[in-house]
């Protein structure tokens, strides 16, 4: 007899509207009943969690103890993280108080390898600048002029599933690679694994593909960029805790940084999925970063394509459906 599975609740935060359009997709058979919500659940709006067994949650969503033992307390038995990263989930709490959080490890990592070499591209060949001069008219090539990536020097940090489909990319440019991880990739064709300190003095391009945690905090820092070699790019597509924005700021005054690329900002909760083209930015960091002419910053969209939002929400419901069937969690994260 087939086992019968019953309609789970899930409170999905943080909703934008192609969140709903590929979960209700992936959904067609109406295994779960989502509830969309648009603000992110913090202490402050974690009440309209409360009497739901699942949440659904995204990168800028606040799991921290408060919230965690209140929704306990109304019945919540699974988080349900729709991205790789769970920096912002406190998972020892969560552990202590028997709630399963489950993630989804991979989601087409080809999307954020590509989204970084798109920032290499436009920053190094200014084309988004000569988009806009040519719409005005102005077909002057001053200030233009970029550099070959052929044997320039590329320092990867991490060599996961997206720093290695990034490495697969600037190989075929014809670039030397250096890597560093914690756990390196056995038989990586092509690919130099060094420490940090090597990949800070050589590299003419350094991309971020590591997770923010306790060791990687600030890995990015002002002792790093006085190391690094004048005129570096900086890539970062993973967390935007990596780089500590003030002394980013201080080495492009300096002209340490020639160039940086960031699809996350460390402070971007307050910013980013939300439109304030009507508002006034109270951040002074990114308000800085705004006003460099070699800064290139986008609004975490680097995972966004069509390919990786199915893979997000058929992952997603995977997970939950896992959890409410009492089947092996194979996305489980637990305390290390």
């Amino acid at each position: 007899m087939a086992k019968i599975i019953r309609q789970m609740k899930v409170a999905v935060f943080s909703t934008q509207p192609y969140d709903s359009e590929f979960f209700d997709r992936a959904n067609h058979e109406g295994k779960h009943e989502f509830f969309y919500f648009q603000p992110s659940l913090n202490p402050d709006t974690c009440a309209l969690g409360e009497g739901f067994e699942a949440i659904c949650v995204f990168v800028n969503d606040q799991l921290n103890e408060d919230c965690l033992r209140r929704l306990a307390a109304k019945g919540l038995k699974m988080i349900a993280l729709r991205c790789a990263g769970f920096n912002n989930v406190n998972l020892k709490v969560a552990e202590e108080l028997g709630i399963k959080v489950a993630r989804v490890p991979a989601y087409s990592p080809h999307a954020v390898a590509e989204h970084a070499v798109a920032l290499i591209l436009t920053l190094n060949r200014k084309t988004h600048k000569a988009y806009n001069r040519v719409r005005e008219g102005n077909f002057s090539l001053v200030r233009l002029e970029g550099f070959d990536l052929y044997k320039k020097t590329v320092g990867v940090i991490g060599t996961g599933k997206i720093g290695r489909s990034f490495i697969d990319i600037m190989k075929g440019f014809g670039c030397r690679i250096l890597a560093y991880d914690k756990y390196p990739v056995e038989g990586l064709e092509g690919v130099e694994y060094v420490e940090l300190d090597t990949i800070y003095k050589e590299s003419d391009i350094i991309s971020l593909h590591c997770p923010l945690n306790e060791e990687t905090q600030y890995l990015l820092n002002k002792e790093v960029f006085d190391k690094v070699k004048p005129g570096l790019m900086l890539i970062n597509t993973s967390r935007g805790g990596l780089i500590d924005t003030q002394a980013a700021i201080h080495a492009l005054k300096h002209k340490q940084l020639g160039y940086l690329g960031i699809d996350v900002y460390e402070q971007e909760e307050k910013l980013f999925f939300q439109d304030l083209s009507e508002t006034i930015i109270t951040d002074d960091l990114i308000a800085r970063l705004m006003g460099f002419p070699n800064v290139l910053i986008t609004a975490h969209q680097a995972f966004f394509t069509q390919n990786a939002l199915t893979q997000i929400a058929e992952t997603t419901l995977n997970n939950i459906s896992a959890y409410e069937g009492n089947e092996p969690l194979v996305n489980e994260v637990k305390v290390a």
